[in-house]
């Protein structure tokens, strides 16, 4: 079941909308209290710009940045300035350059933006500026992308360009009672999510441009968050063979220049290395990564350790290896292959740091790419030799070599046609991710309905060449996985199931991939959203109890959009007779409920589910509507209940 307005139908050009009310929430670990805050625009009186080496009275200030997911294969925006503020009312610029950034690609990534060492002391608000000049803005598509080809500011219905601002200041005030304390000797943390999902509401239509209302939501903890990869990325210094471990100075995303701050990055026996197209494994990658000079780009994977306050790489890419380092760069999925010639879809291109467009990235539907014998092959994660033919249909790659586009600079390409010519270049298989139904399984063999491949419709691929003949091509309805022994259980056939792993070579199938991992879907969280309209509904729930919110069959059936995904699967609320309960999760770590006022242009952040009901109930006074619902937690389908960890309401006042 899809939407009641299917957004994966849309084609035409969409129209970005940001309405005049800036959301910025705290997570519940920064609302101890449980009561209401508002956010706000401000001018701090004085600045210091971190230069990434100690000083006295200073502690480290770990800051990482990532996504909740929505519909958008391309979100790139600039980011202007990053700074924390102290309680004396001064404030620390922690990201000294203006950096481009695609938040559609930290949806399971977190970024570390900055490891600067910064003045101690209690810090009571955090404060980002996007800007919107230039952004590139793609929504997913059943047969493709979707570009975004204005912007709008919604409260004055005019393009967010000349005469008008294009830039968006947002500030995160922090609970008093749990502000960010740093610490001589210590390393704080503070982990931002612009959450993509409640952020952007997407109105789709067949004849006219398809609408996008941005509402800008960034949720914040002082944990890091242990469910994603950690990358942090930057300019080598030195290495340190006997204790295992390498400095960098941080540029994060695709910076150019500058630095914020020094980053230590522990090593293993088990770690794996790309160095300028090359594998190794283990001391053997630290050693050769000790030869290459200073300044060289490096990008380390792993997870941050908080107990020892150190972070742990699994993955090392050095040198040309690095996405927009010496070479051009494209990272997306490869959607057919005839020959040494194959297609990327939706391709993240980032220009090599000596170029004209030197730290500048953009996107383009397709860019067709040439390798040969000379082309570097690595897999991520892996040792060993691998060559061009390891590259097949559905994998995931980020390929570097010289890049030609027919429409420079940079930007938003709905049309442009791209090549990529990596004879001389090297080609990156990244772990990718599948989806669908199971049709057989075995312990050591799945076959699959396949929806998606690296979140891309099967229906996109053409999967001619993959298999040993012609009949033995890889097919969406019948795509078949190999199960490690290490994988103890495999989904039931009718389930829905996901692995990650690597796509066959091409012309060696069947199997067609080989999974690494398993998704379990009991604890896959499901995602509410549901739209109404901008003059929102004044009386929405059927019942508003301090530990329940029920919405009736009716008023879901009226809503202009209304879903519940797990994993693949989009699940349509509207037909549950009962309609639909939201009540609070008891067994949820942290919490976090907010009312998101447009007009008034505030935010009020709660967690207790009580309080946060008595606070919608008294706004939703009869003139004022709820526009949109957000929601994240475990959803019964049977009987239409979702938990909620995380529940977002937009009101139109």
């Amino acid at each position: 079941m899809k939407f009641a307005t299917d957004r994966r139908s849309a084609r035409s050009v969409a129209t970005l909308n940001i309405l005049s009310v800036l959301l910025l929430i705290g997570a519940g670990l920064l609302s101890a209290c449980g009561s209401g805050g508002g956010s706000s625009m401000s001018s701090p009186a004085s600045t210091t710009t971190v230069s990434g080496q100690s000083c006295s009275n200073c502690g480290g200030a770990l800051v990482t940045l990532t996504d909740a997911p929505g519909d958008f294969v391309s979100y790139i925006v600039n980011v202007d300035s990053l700074q924390l503020t102290n309680a004396n009312g001064t404030t620390v610029q922690i990201v000294p350059n203006t950096t481009q950034v695609d938040f559609a690609q930290l949806v399971n990534l977190s970024e570390v933006v900055s490891a600067a060492e910064i003045p101690a002391g209690k810090y009571v608000s955090a404060s980002i500026t996007l800007d919107y000049a230039g952004a590139t803005i793609v929504v997913d598509g059943a047969s493709g992308s979707v570009p975004i080809s204005d912007i709008i500011n919604g409260a004055n219905s005019m393009p967010l360009a000349s005469p008008n601002p294009t830039q968006v200041t947002v500030t995160l005030m922090l609970d008093p009672s749990r502000p960010l304390v740093v610490t001589p000797n210590a390393i704080a943390n503070l982990a931002l999510d612009f959450n993509l999902a409640a952020s952007n509401t997407i109105t789709p239509s067949l004849t006219a441009p398809t609408t996008i209302t941005v509402n800008p939501v960034l949720t914040a903890s002082l944990v890091p968050n242990e469910t994603r990869r950690l990358r942090v990325r930057g300019a080598f210094v030195s290495a340190d063979t006997s204790a295992s471990n390498f400095v960098i100075n941080v540029r994060p995303f695709d910076t150019a220049a500058g630095s914020s701050g020094q980053f230590t990055v522990t090593t293993s026996a088990t770690t794996t290395y790309a160095i300028n197209g090359t594998s190794y494994s283990g001391a053997a990658g630290l050693t050769q990564l000790a030869t290459q000079s200073a300044g060289t780009l490096v990008a380390a994977y792993g997870a941050w350790d908080q107990t020892t306050q150190s972070f742990a790489a699994t993955n090392v890419l050095a040198g040309s290896s690095v996405s927009g380092g010496k070479l051009d760069d494209v990272a997306g999925t490869v959607l057919s292959r005839t020959g040494n010639t194959f297609v990327i879809g939706n391709g993240l291109i980032a220009h090599a740091d000596t170029a004209g467009y030197s730290g500048q990235f953009g996107f383009a539907p397709q860019v067709t790419v040439t390798v040969g014998t000379g082309t570097i092959v690595s897999e991520q994660g892996q040792s060993g030799s691998f060559t061009m033919q390891d590259i097949s249909v559905g994998q995931q790659v980020e390929v570097s070599g010289a890049l030609s586009i027919s429409t420079p600079p940079l930007g938003m390409m709905p049309t442009a046609t791209a090549t990529l010519d990596a004879t001389a270049g090297s080609v990156q298989l990244v772990p990718t991710t599948l989806a669908g139904l199971v049709t057989a399984a075995t312990p050591s063999l799945v076959t699959l309905n396949v929806q998606f491949l690296d979140g891309r419709p099967a229906a996109l691929f053409n999967f001619a060449g993959t298999g040993t003949s012609s009949a033995a091509d890889a097919t969406a309805s019948a795509y078949t996985v190999s199960v490690p022994a290490a994988l103890t259980s495999v989904p039931a056939v009718g389930a829905p199931a996901s692995f990650t792993g690597f796509v066959t070579p091409f012309g060696q199938a069947p199997p067609d991939f080989a999974a690494a991992s398993l998704v379990n879907y009991a604890d896959t969280l499901a995602q509410l959203q549901i739209f109404w309209s901008q003059s929102g509904v004044t009386a929405p729930f059927a019942t508003d109890t301090s530990t329940e919110l029920l919405i009736s069959q009716a008023v879901l059936a009226a809503s202009a959009q209304h879903a519940v995904r797990i994993g693949f699967e989009t699940l349509d609320p509207s037909t549950l007779s009962g309609g639909l309960q939201l009540v609070p999760d008891t067994a949820a770590t942290t919490s976090i409920f907010v009312i998101g006022h447009r007009a008034s242009w505030s935010v009020d952040t709660y967690s207790n589910f009580g309080d946060f009901e008595a606070a919608l109930t008294a706004d939703l006074n009869g003139s004022t509507g709820l526009i949109q619902l957000n929601a994240v937690g475990p959803y019964a389908a049977a009987t239409g209940v979702m938990s909620v960890d995380t529940l977002i309401a937009i009101l139109t006042d």
